[in-house]
């Protein structure tokens, strides 16, 4: 033992054991504990049956969750950028698990063509998520204004889907999205680094404190 440890600092094994105990701690922070709520919650949802009372809860909850992590990381001084990123899978994560789960409700609601429009919406996000790793050689995904406009208008969208609304507010939320991938595919392609904090195309500049922010 004492051959393999000759040469190390007699205090490595104690810095290493407080380096992981540190790295634990800011994975294992209260934001991030909330933002796997979103996750956990997504799962459920497969197999909860669609627009029942449970389906609202669980769906709510999540929903609660993406509204609070940010909130909460600026708060407590505890973002980051593993944070933001763990955001970004969670949204996908729980936004497809919406969108699989409410499939049956969905093709009573949407006309022909707005499907057409799904699958170009679903092509341009992946090829933006491409894009970005060929560039970044990461994940990237951008919190742009239009980004968080699409979240917010197509997490209502089961709440609208059982009213005489629910197709007309389908197509509005398809036509945000639209801009939102078309944007972010564009800041991708055109900028020189990533810029985590640029929450539009025609912010030259990403803003300082958000660049590790949810």
């Amino acid at each position: 033992m004492d051959v393999f440890m000759t040469g190390l600092p007699e205090d490595a094994p104690m810095r290493n054991g407080w380096l992981k105990i540190n790295i634990m701690k800011k994975i294992l922070n209260l934001p991030n504990c909330i933002t796997a709520i979103r996750l956990v919650g997504a799962a459920l949802l497969f197999f909860i049956e669609p627009l029942a009372a449970p389906y609202y809860i669980i769906y709510t909850l999540c929903g609660l969750s993406d509204a609070i992590d940010g909130m909460v990381a600026r708060a407590t001084g505890s973002s980051s950028e593993f944070g933001a990123r763990l955001d970004s899978i969670a949204d996908l994560t729980f936004y497809t698990a919406m969108l699989v789960s409410l499939l049956p409700k969905l093709k009573e609601v949407f006309p022909w063509w707005l499907w057409y429009h799904v699958v170009l919406l679903v092509s341009l996000r992946l090829l933006g998520y491409v894009v970005a790793a060929l560039r970044y050689k990461k994940f990237a995904s951008l919190h742009t204004y239009m980004n968080k406009a699409t979240g917010a208008t197509m997490f209502a969208v089961p709440y609208f889907l059982p009213t005489s609304l629910g197709p007309a507010y389908c197509v509005g939320v398809g036509v945000i999205a639209l801009i939102a991938v078309v944007e972010e595919l564009l800041i991708h392609l055109t900028s020189k680094s990533y810029t985590p904090g640029r929450k539009t195309i025609l912010m030259k500049k990403p803003v300082a404190s958000d660049a590790t922010v949810k």
